[in-house]
């Protein structure tokens, strides 16, 4: 067994498959979700549950928080029986939930009056990328804590990059899903705008993906566009709210304004429990 016991909140479509790859690694894994059914897969595997935050950061060495947004993180973090509730020195607690620089900052600062370590560290990459082990680390903070962490970070992903002071990891992450949503809704209009003129969907996909404007996202969406279904690998709802929070952090480019706007239109149709690239269907 490893030394360093392991705290993970937040079970979803990646807290699960990333928190399964540190019980592979051998590691010791205790659990906490506020839906207890959530929990049960990674307790068969062998990881214990916790009945709060707090008392799961009792146990545990390193903690990591992969949450739906900057409130969920507030709640476990703030809360009466949160993260940082007391005072745990020494402690490491990693967030790579997607959140807003501004409360990155302000979660730093409290584990540092609660006598804690802070890592901020969101991923690029989604369920795929979570179940390999080759998601991208975008991480903030010291480079002290940074080399604590990079033996788990070895575990969660193909690589780990310290971009520097707490707030540039969630930068970064902004700026890649502003990217990531320039490429899907590029392909969306890209493929429709050959459909109407008689280029089927099969033969347009094929061309992108051969040349020179292929990538990786257009080979990974490809299945999906061919058969019309979009099961959510990232849900539409969360691009569009990180772009919200790009946009709340100055994003004002050409292209940003109408890609916001049809993102937001997509979730108003009801897709936002879709995979991103439903975003054709609103289109």
């Amino acid at each position: 067994m490893n030394k360093q016991k392991i705290g993970w909140i937040g079970l979803g479509n990646m807290g699960i498959p990333m928190a399964k790859n540190l019980l592979k690694a051998n590691y010791e894994v205790t659990v906490y979700n506020r839906t207890k059914e959530k929990e049960k897969e990674l307790i068969k595997l062998g990881a214990t549950s916790a009945a709060s935050p707090q008392e799961l950061i009792e146990k545990c060495d390193v903690v990591f928080t992969m949450l739906t947004n900057d409130d969920a993180v507030k709640e476990v973090y703030l809360n009466e029986t949160g993260l940082l509730s007391k005072p745990k020195p020494n402690k490491l607690i990693i967030n790579m939930s997607t959140i807003s620089p501004e409360t990155s900052r302000d979660i730093a600062e409290i584990s540092s009056i609660q006598q804690m370590e802070f890592l901020e560290a969101p991923v690029s990459g989604s369920v795929k990328p979570a179940q390999d082990g080759t998601l991208i680390i975008l991480v903030g903070g010291s480079a002290e804590n940074y080399e604590k962490a990079k033996p788990l970070f070895d575990v969660l992903g193909k690589s780990s990059i310290l971009l520097g002071e707490i707030g540039l990891g969630s930068s970064a992450k902004l700026a890649i899903n502003y990217f990531l949503a320039l490429n899907i809704q590029g392909l969306a209009e890209t493929v429709l705008f050959a459909e109407r003129n008689g280029v089927s969907r099969e033969n347009m996909l094929t061309i992108v993906n051969e040349g020179a404007c292929g990538n990786g996202i257009t080979n990974i969406k490809t299945p999906s566009l061919l058969s019309n279904q979009y099961p959510a690998a990232f849900s539409l709802k969360y691009l569009n709210k990180d772009l919200n929070l790009a946009k709340d952090q100055g994003l004002d480019s050409p292209l940003f304004h109408p890609l916001f706007h049809s993102f937001q239109k997509a979730q108003n149709d009801g897709l936002g429990e879709e995979d991103v690239m439903a975003i054709i269907k609103s289109l």
